[in-house]
């Protein structure tokens, strides 16, 4: 299942702490997505029995899901590998771009970026076991990016289907722009497609990278949070259609149904209330009122009076207050670049 294969030209980022099924499942529903990624299963020295490792692949109807991992035994992730290939997972996929300490301490997820030698052997090792599609999401390095185009062409020495690359250090977090350049040097060198990864807040911006660096698809994670109408309106402009154009009621109906989802899955209200304030901390960023709603919303105490706050302060915005548009009219996130 790769990228020429998806009928969207798009991905869901794996989504890690939030990628549960359900959101998956909603923001399916808007229209646009090619490929749904789940958050990472974590391998560690110990081999996870296989009926957890299977409850990872939970589907979104008419969706092909890449399931990832992010471990460094050989042997562990082998068995994973295998098990989420028996259990129906479209595409298995090696993080190799996690920028948390915890995993760099033991040398996985972007740790490994400073070992091209051992991603070959553990990419390979996972060839042998996989037959769907199997796939890395990398990031640039640890402080430099002098490993990148090694790392890189370890995994299309592998064997892999494609690599997802997001231009960012492992110490840089998510702070600073994407630097679209290195997916463009990246693609132009290797014999596999590119996914391209970081910083397309606006569906412009997805067109723009895959016009100005060649990336086979576009992956996209935090800005679905903020935007969840984004894949549909990259869709519409490579169709030449006029993109939807949200405006507070879409914004609230969307919330109301995050809520509905949540408490058919969570027991503790608390918990949905969680879950739903981690939903308003990124839907909030769209909002042109100063950040009022979001900070009030994140303040609440309940679900109701979230929605509350919702209905009264977002409910009646027309489009043009809200940063939802294709186009990115109001301009409040800054997008990646190509050159630096």
């Amino acid at each position: 299942m790769t990228p020429d294969r998806w009928a969207h030209p798009t991905a869901l980022a794996p989504l890690e702490g939030v990628g549960q099924p359900w959101l998956r499942e909603l923001l399916a529903e808007k229209g646009g997505i090619g490929l749904v990624c789940a958050p990472f299963l974590s391998i560690g020295q110990v081999p996870l029995v296989a009926s957890r490792i299977e409850r990872q692949v939970v589907k979104v109807p008419g969706h092909p899901l890449s399931a990832q991992l992010l471990g460094t035994h050989p042997r562990h992730l082998a068995d994973a590998a295998a098990a989420l290939a028996r259990a129906g997972a479209d595409v298995v996929d090696l993080n190799l771009g996690c920028p948390a300490k915890h995993a760099v301490s033991r040398g996985a997820g972007s740790g490994l970026l400073a070992d091209p030698d051992l991603v070959l052997r553990l990419m390979v090792r996972l060839r042998e076991v996989v037959p769907c599609a199997l796939s890395a999401k990398m990031r640039l390095g640890l402080g430099d990016t002098e490993s990148a185009l090694g790392v890189a062409e370890a995994v299309a020495a592998a064997g892999a289907d494609f690599v997802t690359v997001h231009p960012r250090r492992q110490k840089d977090y998510y702070a600073g722009r994407a630097h679209w350049r290195h997916i463009r040097e990246i693609a132009s060198r290797l014999p596999i497609p590119v996914v391209g990864n970081g910083d397309a807040w606006y569906a412009k911006d997805a067109i723009r990278m895959m016009e100005e660096t060649g990336c086979a698809a576009v992956m996209i994670g935090r800005p679905a949070l903020r935007n969840p109408w984004i894949f549909s309106q990259i869709e519409a402009l490579r169709q030449g259609r006029q993109p939807v154009r949200p405006c507070g009621a879409d914004l609230v109906e969307w919330l109301e149904a995050a809520a509905r989802k949540l408490e058919a899955g969570l027991r503790m209200q608390r918990g949905v209330t969680g879950h739903l304030k981690e939903l308003v901390s990124y839907l909030g960023r769209a909002v042109e009122d100063g950040g009022a709603f979001r900070t009030a919303a994140l303040r609440s105490s309940s679900v109701e009076q979230i929605l509350a706050l919702a209905k009264e302060r977002v409910g009646p915005l027309p489009a043009e207050r809200l940063d939802l548009q294709a186009d990115g009219h109001l301009g409040f996130e800054v997008s990646g670049r190509v050159g630096d």
